[in-house]
């Protein structure tokens, strides 16, 4: 959990979030798939025999392998030789020596390419059971063509009457839903199959009894309302996520205090998936869940079978395009803050941030200008947001999109103008979110998929490589010889010019 920062400092945020789950990576075992409904009274959309039971779904067990033994694997979306070499338990020279095909300076892999994975078996694994591709899994090209709210307008189920005091307004519940699912860049087909297998949100008349109290399983300490829960729920999936697809979540703890480790199998999509489960569901109710009778089930009863090929999300040896520092060139700026989370709480930390030259701390006007890192639209402005598109076709669930945060809402530059790198878009401020400090916050999706800011492939703006110290907010950014330390003091040592 990141320690609480000092709010007279310059450049620091508390951006849009629900509260902090730490991922917590413990102890014991995960037994086979339980004949059980999750820990919650509300209906399930959820098939059963006559006498009342589940019906069976049977998943493969792995063998126990021998140390470095070979194992099939094919690639998936988004896979990076360091993550896979975390996932199986070996290191990257090992997998590149196994798979002379691969070169040396790769970044994601192709789908479907065949590996030969060396493997060092870990005991207790859990379902191997893929729940969803990560196509369906993030907001991106395959929710193009779904109206969030005007298909909860026409369900039958309690959510399209409900209504809740969310971001600053009354919103109806497909509207709470699209804005959470564009705000974390989760298909809001995944958030509203949980709301229908936890609630029966889309499919019962009645609205559960105490909806707005602990309703997807997360303690009531600020998180009183559906709409707080949901915050939750989606911050969990992402860390699920985007942890699997780093390769730094390898496990999760159950609410019995047992051990589960991911099947290495798996894709991140199902990942976040258990991850939320793990964190809201008694264990039977876990095991239920993960299964075929279980959020898969209520998926496909709401929005149909699910093809085993669905589109390329990531596609292999995937590029950023050139990209310019977010600041008037000839100007000078401080790094104040190294890798940390996009949205929300947890992974992905695709964001870094910047802060322009300030004659006194904390929330003073700025004059100095953001400006566009590569040609793009503005496909989307809010209060402090702007979505910079790089491939112009005005939806940021395709292609490369640049996310600006804390910009000012006075001479914001508004939304569909055409930019050209280096053109202003707004300046610099506090607003939107809880920023401490004058600044920008600028992260990178790719289809919808966060890109963290470092890694594989990471944050380039004018040779400047933003670098982890393995805590939000905390690393560096090099160019050649030179590397700058994130802090919030802004000082020299933290300054660097555009353009130069």
């Amino acid at each position: 959990m990141p320690k609480k920062k000092d709010r007279s400092q310059r450049g620091v945020a508390e951006h849009p979030r629900s509260s902090i789950i730490p991922v917590i990576l413990l102890a014991a075992i995960f037994s086979a798939c339980a004949p059980a409904l999750p820990a919650t009274s509300l209906p399930t959309a959820t098939p059963y025999t006559s006498e009342g039971q589940p019906l069976p779904t049977l998943l493969p067990t792995r063998e126990e392998f021998n140390p470095g033994q070979l194992v099939d694997y094919t690639v998936q979306d988004g896979d990076t030789v360091p993550a896979l070499a975390k996932r199986f338990n070996t290191n990257m020279d090992e997998i590149l020596t196994a798979n002379p095909v691969l070169p040396q300076s790769t970044t994601t892999l192709p789908p479907g390419l065949p590996l030969q994975i060396p493997i060092y078996y870990l005991p207790l694994w859990g379902s191997s059971y893929k729940i969803l591709p990560d196509a369906l899994f993030v907001n991106g090209p395959a929710a193009r063509d779904f109206d969030t709210i005007s298909y909860v307008a026409k369900s039958s189920g309690w959510l399209k009457n409900y209504r809740v005091w969310a971001y600053g307004g009354w919103r109806g519940g497909g509207e709470l839903v699209d804005y959470i699912a564009t705000s974390y860049s989760i298909s809001p087909r995944v958030l509203l199959a949980l709301l229908e297998y936890q609630l029966g949100a889309l499919t019962h008349p009645t609205i559960p009894a105490g909806v707005d109290n602990e309703a997807l399983g997360f303690p009531r300490l600020y998180h009183e309302s559906l709409y707080l829960q949901l915050l939750m729920a989606a911050d969990t999936l992402n860390a699920g996520y985007y942890g699997w697809r780093t390769g730094d979540l390898l496990s999760t703890e159950l609410q019995d205090g047992s051990l589960l480790r991911f099947d290495p199998w798996l894709n991140a999509g199902t990942v976040g998936l258990q991850n939320y489960f793990s964190k809201t569901l008694t264990p039977s109710g876990y095991a239920h869940a993960v299964s075929g009778i279980g959020l898969n089930y209520t998926y496909t009863e709401l929005f149909g079978s699910i093809s085993e090929e669905t589109a390329e999300l990531i596609p292999g040896s995937l590029t950023q395009p050139e990209m310019l520092l977010p600041f008037t060139p000839g100007k000078v700026w401080s790094y104040t803050g190294a890798p940390h989370p996009a949205w929300g709480e947890n992974e992905p930390w695709a964001a870094i941030d910047f802060a322009p030259p300030a004659e006194k701390g904390g929330c003073a006007p700025s004059e100095e200008w953001a400006t566009a890192v590569a040609d793009g639209v503005l496909s989307r402005t809010e209060l402090g947001l702007a979505m910079l598109d790089l491939d112009r076709d005005g939806d940021e669930r395709t292609g490369w999109v640049v996310l600006y945060l804390h910009l000012s809402r006075y001479d914001a530059a508004p939304q569909g103008r055409i930019v050209s790198a280096g053109s202003v878009i707004g300046h610099p401020s506090c607003e939107r979110g809880n920023a401490t400090g004058t600044h920008i916050h600028i992260a990178r999706k790719y289809n919808g998929e966060w890109i963290p800011a470092d890694g594989t492939l990471p944050f380039d703006m004018e040779g400047w490589i933003p670098h982890s110290a393995g805590t939000p907010y905390k690393g560096t950014l090099t160019r050649f010889t030179k590397t700058l330390t994130a802090c919030t003091c802004a000082d020299v040592d933290t300054q660097l010019e555009s353009g130069k």
